[in-house]
């Protein structure tokens, strides 16, 4: 009888160990092809690297080791760059592999049964891993830890424009209440459309929607949110300006598709957070937003419904660093915009 193979599980890729090297490396896959870093590397202990996600299902491993390790009888070294199978049946693809005589290595297994890994070489010399099929759960994907999660999300970065200026211009008494306003209006705004908040750093925002519980409307939600926060941030502005005469905008991007969730970090500290492309293209329309505006992709004014009345603007599509293709951009507009970026 034969194995069953059900698929791809990924394909390991060898770096150098440094780990200046490995982060390069992640930065190319990332940055220049687009894959989502995996975070669930981050709780595997053992040999150095990344995990990034190749499609829906396959992943790519980078692995930081060098030279070859000479523990194994059979000279079969799990650093080497291989493809790994993902098979129906872990233990009777063992039991083929012993009747047929084939030397294999076991790895992973200290880490649990879900976790062993089967390791062989093909006649042509070639490493080939083996690993059990993890099924189809809900908003998981092969390759995952539990404690991670892929889900369907709306990703909204908000930023305050001018921050620096007055920052500068201003003590540092006056300007926390400034911030503690700021994140108070936002915070409450996003919470009261079902948001989650993920991040506050300086003057930034990250909120996340249909995460961690699922919502069919996430983007609606998002634009709805970025909307009341253009028109209430506007009020308080204003009144920052009559009242210490500085010039404040706010500028949000926003951005629709898969992310994955979980806790991330070290041993000393972690929080819950999203990662992925979805998130880092909806940063990159936040930094590109006048004070006064929202932008966000097409997939979001895909997911949006046709009857509500918003003034849109489309814009020229953009070109983000380490994109192929460019992404097609909408505006949301407030009464009055400013560009007040800090370059």
């Amino acid at each position: 009888m034969s194995i069953r193979v059900l698929g791809l599980h990924h394909h390991a890729v060898r770096v150098a160990p440094s780990p200046l090297e490995i982060e390069r490396a992640r930065d190319f896959y990332a940055d220049v092809l687009g894959l989502a870093v995996d975070p669930a590397r981050v709780s595997n202990s053992g040999t150095p690297g990344h995990w990034l996600q190749a499609g829906e299902h396959g992943q790519i491993h980078l692995i930081g080791a060098s030279g070859r390790r000479g523990d194994d009888p059979h000279g079969i070294d799990s650093t080497e760059p291989h493809v790994a199978l993902a098979v129906a049946d872990l233990a009777a693809a063992r039991a083929e592999l012993e009747r047929r005589g084939i030397p294999f290595r076991v790895g992973g297994a200290a880490r649990g049964p879900q976790s062993m890994q089967l390791f062989l070489r093909d006649p042509a010399g070639n490493l080939l891993e083996l690993r059990q099929h993890e099924g189809p759960p809900a908003g998981r994907t092969a390759g995952e830890a539990g404690g991670y999660t892929r889900v369907k999300s709306a990703v909204m970065f908000a930023d305050m424009r001018g921050f620096t200026r007055v920052s500068e211009r201003l003590s540092p008494t006056q300007v926390v209440p400034l911030l503690n306003e700021y994140f108070d209006l936002l915070t409450g705004i996003a919470i009261d459309h079902g948001g989650t908040v993920f991040n506050m750093a300086g003057d930034g925002l990250m909120v996340g929607f249909g995460v961690p519980n699922e919502q069919a409307d996430a983007s609606q939600r998002a634009v709805d949110t970025a909307r009341e926060m253009l028109a209430r941030f506007g009020r308080l502005s204003a009144d920052w300006k009559r009242r210490l005469d500085v010039e404040t905008g706010l500028g949000i991007g926003i951005n629709a598709g898969e992310v994955i969730a979980g806790h991330v970090g070290s041993a000393k500290f972690t929080s819950y957070t999203i990662v992925g492309d979805t998130v880092n293209v909806a940063s990159r329309l936040s930094q590109r937003a006048r004070a006064g505006e929202a932008l966000f992709s097409s997939v979001v004014r895909e997911d949006l419904d046709d009857e509500d009345d918003l003034a849109l603007l489309e814009l020229p599509a953009l070109q983000l660093r380490g994109r192929a293709a460019p992404v097609q951009i909408y505006c949301l507009p407030a009464a009055e915009r400013i560009d007040l970026r800090e370059v």
